[in-house]
């Protein structure tokens, strides 16, 4: 996701987002620790999508 994407949207939307990718991430570790992840190009997506909409949420 783009951060000009993140931009337009509200706050309550932002905080939304992030609540499900952090709830996302800690799935995707308990897979990982399980060692049933198959796609694990997902952490680095999730963990950048994070750091963009608390850049977004703290601009504002």
């Amino acid at each position: 996701m783009k951060a000009s994407e993140l931009k337009q949207k509200s706050r309550e939307d932002l905080h939304a987002m992030l609540l499900e990718l952090l709830d996302e991430q800690f799935k995707l570790r308990m897979q990982k620790s399980m060692g049933q992840v198959s796609n694990t190009h997902r952490f680095g997506e999730i963990r950048k999508d994070i750091a963009r909409i608390k850049t977004v949420l703290n601009q504002a």
